[in-house]
């Protein structure tokens, strides 16, 4: 029997193709499986490569064939596609994962283990129910005003407006009905999301990455998660800068020959983890022009001729630096380093 040494699969709800390759690179097996099939398929197969992309239920099924002594590769989609030869469909798709795993400076994406799938889960559900309170206060305000209460922005404010609204006479009874079940909505949500950071701060106390990146200015409980949780492997990247490009915190690079072309920011790699670094920068930013904090030297020259919004970018970049170089060194942060004043050929590149 031929042995099969790589194997693509491409996988989806209920549908999972198999492709194959021997030794000699000769595609050997073509196979479209149920999903209950996949795991009497597997076990009965020697231990071989089996490439996957990173999308849903990826890592649930990594796992899975990992405990049947395959070795798993998980490939970015993104990286997978290049490979799909002409038309686009399940075999297609899965001879271009097994073409693109066996490249050998592939990029590969950690497979993260149950414990940290559900710590993702906490804070994808905490960012589910902020934006379900945002949206319920901005409605709460909305139809205020049709009945001439005017409220003021800010979540402090809607319990005030709710007993406003409770007691104002010019608001009829079957209003006043309406606004107290979105009242009692609101409050079951900020329970419910008290429940969730509770939660994730108790997993973070346990997690000692976590203690040490909180330590970073602009980096809070939400920064930290997202950075251990969405990077389980940091020392794949070989450098801080390699980490900030991943996250998409360095500029586009469209160059040819002698002549340096660089662009906007690339806005690549993970959108949450970016997104809360940048507001964590701007944070600090804001927290300097109140004169509450001391910005270091780097900061201070780089807002006398940047705008915020785009010292934030840079500062952001930094940050996931500094906390690249904590997660693969565990050292603790060190505020001395931090505020000294930045070589020369750093300030040049901030430019």
């Amino acid at each position: 029997m031929v042995e099969v040494i790589r194997i693509g699969m491409d996988t989806s709800k209920s549908v999972f193709q198999l492709h194959g390759v021997d030794a000699s690179e000769r595609p050997v097996l073509r196979r479209r499986l149920r999903r209950s099939e996949v795991v009497k398929v597997f076990a009965g197969l020697s231990p071989c490569a089996v490439g996957l992309e990173a999308c849903g239920g990826a890592h649930h099924w990594a796992r899975v064939l990992t405990e049947l002594g395959h070795a798993v590769k998980l490939v970015p989609p993104q990286y997978a596609k290049a490979y799909v030869r002409r038309n686009k469909n399940d075999a297609a798709d899965a001879a271009a994962i097994c073409e693109a795993m066996s490249r050998p400076h592939m990029p590969l994406v950690p497979v993260k283990t149950a414990v940290q799938q559900a710590a993702c889960l906490l804070v994808s559900e905490r960012s589910r129910l902020v934006r379900e309170r945002t949206r319920l206060a901005n409605r709460l305000r909305g139809l205020a005003m049709e009945f001439g209460v005017v409220s003021g922005r800010g979540l402090a404010r809607i319990p005030v407006l709710l007993a406003r609204l409770d007691g104002e006479a010019s608001v009829p009874v079957e209003a006043r009905r309406v606004f107290a079940r979105l009242g009692a909505e609101y409050t079951a949500l900020e329970a419910r999301l008290s429940e969730a950071e509770a939660e994730l701060r108790a997993w973070q106390r346990q997690d000692e990455t976590c203690r040490r990146l909180r330590q970073v200015p602009g980096i809070g409980p939400i920064g930290a998660a997202l950075l251990v949780l969405r990077t389980p492997s940091p020392g794949a990247f070989g450098s801080g800068r390699d980490f900030a490009a991943w996250m998409g915190l360095t500029p586009r690079d469209h160059s040819s020959a002698k002549k340096q072309r660089l662009g906007a920011i690339s806005r690549a790699g993970d959108e949450a983890l970016r997104a809360v670094l940048v507001s964590g920068a701007m944070a600090v930013i804001q927290q300097v022009q109140r004169g509450r904090a001391r910005p270091s030297p780097w900061l201070a020259r780089l807002l006398e001729r940047k705008v915020p919004k785009l010292a934030a970018v840079a500062l952001a970049n930094k940050m996931a630096r500094v906390a690249w170089k904590l997660m693969t060194s565990d050292e603790d942060y060190q505020p001395e380093r931090f505020l000294a004043p930045a070589p020369a050929a750093a300030t040049k590149a901030a430019r």
